[in-house]
């Protein structure tokens, strides 16, 4: 349950995303913020091959904590899973967990056409998609992705589930202090919400290509996306 873990000094919950479905390892990472990334992380992110950073967090928590690169070149780009009503520290979201997930799927639509997109580009790998912790936005995105390459849904919640063993919430909810200074409760994540999103996406599109499509998504790029990600 372990084996996708990699060592990466200053950087929570790192992993390949790969292995899942048509997948294929190297490729893909998912994992919490580069904020406290050392310089003997970024050249372990180097050896990888990096490429591309996917930053789904807010612009207030990009100013609060933003990535170190330490010398690093790769392109970062953020796009937020999540909306927000003014440029400074609201929440216009769920809290409840519940609630959240299939909120982000509704919300997440342009963020993850975006990730396809650049995907889908020529250089854009390796690539790792993070958010502040690598849970429950990054989440969803990688569980998008792995879809689209053919993982069932079983597969995608294994790994979804990983998150808890990475950031130590395997033994329940632990407290934590948020870009706003604010001690908050970090809560493991919950295959139950996951299908939860996942419902959302089927009930409202059909399908995860259906609902890439929506939002902008074009066929050529779902197609450069599968060939280029698969094993």
């Amino acid at each position: 349950m372990t084996d996708a873990f990699i060592d990466i000094p200053g950087v929570r919950n790192f992993r390949d995303a790969g292995g899942i479905g048509a997948l294929r390892r190297g490729v893909l990472y998912r994992s919490g913020s580069f904020h406290t990334l050392t310089e003997e992380g970024a050249r372990r992110l180097k050896a990888l091959g990096l490429r591309t950073v996917f930053d789904l967090r807010s612009a207030f928590e990009l100013r609060t904590w933003p990535d170190q690169r330490h010398g690093l070149d790769h392109e970062s780009l953020n796009l937020p899973t999540l909306p927000a009503d003014r440029k400074d520290v609201d929440r216009p979201w769920p809290e409840d967990q519940a609630a959240l997930y299939p909120f982000m799927a509704e919300t997440a639509g342009p963020s993850l056409a975006a990730v396809v997109r650049r995907l889908a580009a020529p250089d854009s790998l390796a690539a790792v998609v993070h958010c502040a912790v690598g849970k429950d936005r990054t989440g969803l995105t990688i569980a998008v992705l792995q879809s689209l390459l053919g993982a069932s849904e079983a597969e995608i919640t294994t790994d979804f589930l990983r998150s808890n063993v990475g950031l130590g919430l395997d033994k329940g909810p632990t407290p934590y202090v948020d870009e706003t200074g604010t001690e908050r409760i970090s809560r493991p994540v919950d295959a139950g919400h996951l299908a939860s999103s996942l419902a959302w996406i089927h009930d409202h599109h059909g399908t995860v290509p259906d609902y890439l499509r929506h939002h902008g998504t074009t066929d050529a790029e779902l197609g450069a996306v599968r060939a280029k990600l698969s094993d």
